[in-house]
């Protein structure tokens, strides 16, 4: 029998942590966890919440995975295994679905071992939302494990977070995130086209160096994707191709990841300026063309665009207009380069 998310390479030494919680019997009454995206930070929460569940865990803590618990977990009817998340993509959680899930929790859980309620992402419950839910953490029932997941715990009230324990899930170096990659791209049955190690490297680049986000990019093209925007981002350095144009082709786009390829490039091209190594660049790659175009640039105007691009990120968490947003940039990119 195979339970759903295994352990991750990474995540060896955060489960020996959470593994002494149940060897010492002292499970906490709420944990938070944190970290960027595609560290695999649920599949880890996961895996404590069902060894917690499991009638019979084996020696190293984890699931057995035969148990009539781990049964139920596999075939996602465990009646102690809670799961609150926005009921539709990009809505928040609501102050019903946590009233909702304080009527359960005065309820005895049903088997022997605990209950497991898992809030992810937990920044998403808006502010009436996360005030009820200190109701849970201030009164908390018998043998009842709650996680709160996020990528965001600044957005969580203080309250909330001095009442739980913290576990950080940080990245993993590149030589483990390259050979996890490598392996798993050649699992898939059929097997992914292989690789080369520049393009592996490419796309954890890309993802900033979170694994789960590395594989979704090289099994969705993303390094194809990114390519595409460089060549029409140089065509406009170049005076070839109109910002407002291109503009309105990327608000199609992944608003976030496009984001952060330009934000990227801008701080390669400075890092250029003052001639940093090829390995220290975001896209290493794309280092010959960033290098000829660096000399032309001021770097007042790179350091000005630079702001503009961080204020764009922090506005995409607001009902912004992405295509207005993305001509202010590439105009003013489009600006940078006339003046050179």
């Amino acid at each position: 029998m195979t339970l759903p998310n295994r352990l991750l390479p990474w995540q060896q030494h955060l489960w020996e942590h959470l593994g002494s919680y149940i060897a010492q019997q002292r499970i906490p009454q709420a944990l938070l966890i944190t970290g960027n995206k595609g560290l695999g930070k649920q599949q880890l929460a996961n895996q404590f919440a069902i060894a917690l569940l499991c009638a019979a865990p084996q020696a190293d803590g984890t699931a057995c995975g035969h148990c009539s618990s781990c049964l139920l977990v596999n075939a996602k009817t465990h009646p102690d295994f809670i799961h609150v998340q926005p009921e539709e993509p990009g809505k928040g959680i609501t102050i019903g679905q946590i009233r909702n899930l304080i009527t359960r929790l005065t309820l005895k859980p049903q088997f022997e071992m605990y209950r497991v309620v898992i809030v992810n992402p937990a920044d998403k419950m808006n502010n009436a939302a996360a005030n009820a839910f200190l109701k849970c953490l201030e009164e908390p029932t018998e043998r009842t494990l709650i996680i709160l997941i996020t990528e965001k715990p600044a957005k969580l009230p203080a309250t909330i977070i001095s009442r739980c324990q913290k576990l950080a899930v940080a990245t993993p170096d590149k030589e483990t995130v390259v050979d996890w990659l490598a392996k798993t791209l050649q699992s898939k049955s059929p097997p992914a086209p292989l690789l080369q190690r520049g393009d592996l490297l490419c796309n954890i680049s890309l993802a900033q160096g979170a694994p789960l986000l590395a594989l979704d990019y090289a099994n969705d093209g993303i390094l194809t994707l990114r390519n595409e925007c460089f060549a029409a981002w140089m065509a406009i350095a170049k005076q070839r191709k109109s910002p407002v144009i291109i503009a309105e082709d990327w608000h199609k786009l992944p608003a976030m990841p496009l984001i952060f390829w330009l934000t990227s490039w801008v701080i390669d091209l400075t890092k250029c300026v003052y001639h940093s190594q090829v390995e220290n660049l975001y896209n290493p790659d794309l280092h010959g063309q960033l290098q000829e175009l660096s000399g032309q640039l001021e770097l007042k105007g790179l350091y000005k665009l630079y702001d503009l691009l961080l204020a764009g990120r922090q506005r995409l968490d607001t009902q912004i207009n992405k295509q207005l947003l993305f001509e202010e940039i590439l105009i003013q990119w489009h600006e940078l380069n006339r003046s050179k």
